[in-house]
């Protein structure tokens, strides 16, 4: 028994250094045979809420003989799940004139990633030459990239959380020097992982700087620290938009909200929470803002039970924002649905192209301020007798066409169904969609009234002068 398992520790022994050794040799090749390096990589994280920004700074040289026309970004399988946005841009001259030209990025797949590593290729303006270098300015962004530790907490306890990452640029590139630097909310820091040299002031953390990586460099970090911001995440938002060529815009938005921090645990005192909110419940949140489009009108504000009279709405030319509170305080996995619904000016937003199209041009994203939304899905719903949708998103979307029924309708109206997911502030773009409406249509519900009346009338002319009694 005992020689079996000598045998089998030695297999398991062999098997491991097989593996490092099959690693080590696809790292090698990746290496020789890349002709770009970077030069400089500066990355800046952003811990001070619950939605984590990436600023990532690249100075990339050629080193090759031959033009590179991308460069490539990597991540590992875990960001990857997590990452809602990814921009770039190359920067153009120096300091008060520079300017930042963006970039196509998309999705790539490279044969025999190491360790099931993903990447993305950044398509350069012009290709870069033997010799030359380029600055690229990449953001990322990750949600639900923070793990509360613990995961339950009483109402008088402040919310710690877990960031893990690497203190080294992961990159398929050899990269001569980078630097790290992550910020945190507030100077209370649990604990940290040190790959040296590690330096800590106040609410900042710097990793490096670390000299000569290899490709693929990779040094794990745990960063344990305090977060009460509010964990605002909206787990479905649907938005109806419904167009009426007779002046006016009417949004119907319903909200699934859950507090996603560390949950609540024991009993709540709501005589605790306001004689001390400074320390009772500091991770919940009793209020969001909304910011709406500009010169909003007849808005309202309910959930399941009814109304709800605790908002405050500011609006003018420019902005409009609204201030809700939910009918109790959110703490750590609790939730709250409920509904905002507001008409907007019919010129602010429907607009006609040369070609005689008319396109809606409305804000994607949700408008509550710092919140993810785990499932979107925005509804168009077009005026009765719209035909050939098409619909501008400025990312990828799922789209699918539906049909509405309302009043005093024959056909139908054309509903441009927008769906995606993992969205965070930065998707709060402007998207188009653009169908074609002939005028007649616009008669088509006052004949049917004017019809309906008419008939309405003579049939009680008829009923007036029909003599109906049995005997003269």
């Amino acid at each position: 028994m005992e020689a079996q398992m000598r045998l089998g520790r030695v297999a398991l022994a062999l098997a491991l250094a097989f593996s490092i050794f099959s690693n080590l040799s696809l790292l090698v090749t990746s290496s020789s045979s890349q002709d770009l390096q970077i030069v400089n990589a500066e990355r800046r994280i952003d811990l001070t809420s619950h939605i984590v920004k990436v600023f990532l700074t690249l100075k990339i040289e050629n080193t090759g003989t031959s033009p590179a026309s991308e460069v490539l970004l990597a991540f590992p399988p875990t960001q990857v799940d997590h990452l809602a946005v990814l921009k770039a841009a190359v920067t153009a001259g120096k300091r008060k004139k520079k300017t930042y030209l963006p970039l196509d990025v998309n999705p790539t797949e490279v044969p025999d990633a190491p360790n099931e590593t993903k990447y993305f290729s950044v398509s350069l303006l012009n290709p870069l030459n033997k010799g030359e270098t380029a600055t690229l300015e990449v953001l990322y962004i990750l949600t639900h990239s923070l793990e509360p530790f613990p995961a339950e907490i009483s109402q008088s306890e402040s919310q710690l959380v877990y960031y893990r990452d690497s203190a080294e640029v992961l990159s398929p590139y050899y990269i001569k020097q980078q630097t790290t630097f992550i910020r945190i909310p507030s100077s209370k820091i649990e604990s940290f992982t040190k790959v040296e040299p590690t330096n800590r002031a106040s609410t900042e953390l710097k990793y490096g700087p670390y000299n000569d990586r290899a490709p693929y460099s990779f040094s794990p970090i745990l960063v344990h620290f305090e977060n009460n911001n509010p964990f605002a995440v909206v787990e479905e938002l649907v938005r109806e938009v419904e167009i009426s060529h007779w002046g006016s815009i009417q949004v119907r938005e319903h909200y699934s909200l859950v507090h996603a921090g560390a949950r609540h645990k024991g009993v709540f005192s709501r005589v605790e929470y306001q004689s001390r909110p400074s320390v009772s419940g500091a991770p919940s949140f009793r209020n969001l803002l909304a910011r709406l489009p500009p010169r909003v009108h007849s808005v309202y504000y309910r959930d399941d039970i009814g109304n709800i009279s605790s908002s405050h709405l500011r609006t003018d030319y420019q902005k409009s924002e609204l201030e809700i509170e939910p009918r109790y305080p959110l703490f750590g996995g609790w939730k709250a649905t409920f509904v905002i619904g507001y008409g907007l000016p019919l010129q602010d937003f429907l607009f006609e192209s040369s070609e005689g199209t008319r396109y809606l041009n409305f804000s994607f994203g949700c408008f509550l301020v710092d919140t993810v939304v785990d499932k979107l899905i925005v509804k168009v719903v077009l005026p009765e007798g719209s035909k050939d949708p098409s619909p501008v998103v400025p990312f990828a979307v799922e789209q699918r066409l539906e049909t509405k029924y309302s009043y005093l309708d024959v056909v139908g109206r054309t509903v441009v169904v927008l769906e995606k997911k993992n969205v965070v502030p930065e998707h709060n773009n402007h998207f188009q969609v653009y169908y074609k409406f002939n005028q007649i249509f616009m008669l088509a519900e006052p004949l049917m009234l004017t019809i309906a009346f008419f008939l309405f009338f003579v049939a009680s002319v008829a009923y007036i002068h029909i003599d109906l009694s049995i005997s003269k």
